[in-house]
């Protein structure tokens, strides 16, 4: 019998690592100031293969400098855009596609780090309960309020359990650690539970 927040696993594929003070969620964006020549030429590789990197969060250490270490799941990133920053650097926009675990990793001569990775299968679509509703309710004032690139999502979205509460793991003002745990939570209606616990702390007054 397969547990309920079990999540099948795709096969295991070989791929770099960007351990960044960040969570990036399915679906999600990201933008990235690139200048470390470790991280150039993964951007590099990445746009001529058309291949994704993980980005995952730094449990210890830090962006810049000694590889750091990485939290064992993160999220698959695709480079969608490039830029040149004010300051003269390279940027680059990526957007969040499945969730992965680490299974091994390596540091390669230049600094970067490889994972040995098995991607987790999206999740199944799960419609919103009612008792959540107000959650979708306070993720469009939120998308209104931002701009995001989410601002003009489908309708159908706002009944999504999965997309809502990642939308909202992205927008509410939460720390870094509470976000991984979010990622981790593989059963949609959990994670919506666990942000409705979150609530009472940004109501004012």
């Amino acid at each position: 019998m397969t547990a309920k927040n079990d999540v099948p696993a795709m096969p295991t594929i070989d791929i770099p690592l960007f351990p960044l003070d960040a969570v990036l969620f399915p679906g999600g964006e990201i933008a990235l100031r690139i200048f470390e020549p470790r991280y150039l030429d993964m951007v590099r590789d990445c746009a001529r293969d058309d291949s994704p990197f993980g980005v995952c969060l730094i449990l210890d250490g830090t962006e810049v400098g000694a590889p750091a270490t990485p939290a064992a799941v993160g999220t698959l990133a695709r480079i969608v855009d490039f830029s040149t920053t004010p300051d003269g650097l390279l940027g680059i926009r990526a957007q969040g596609t499945q969730r992965f675990r680490l299974a091994r990793s390596r540091v390669r001569d230049n600094g970067l780090a490889h994972g040995e990775v098995e991607t987790w299968a999206d999740e199944a679509r799960v419609e919103m309960p009612v008792e959540f509703h107000l959650l979708a309710t306070i993720l469009e004032r939120l998308l209104e309020k931002t701009g995001s690139v989410h601002a003009k999502a489908s309708r159908e979205r706002f009944d999504d359990a999965g997309w809502v509460g990642f939308r909202l793991a992205e927008l509410l003002p939460l720390d870094n650690r509470e976000r991984q745990k979010l990622l981790q939570t593989t059963d949609p209606l959990e994670r919506l539970a666990q942000l409705m616990h979150t609530l009472p702390r940004f109501q004012s007054g």
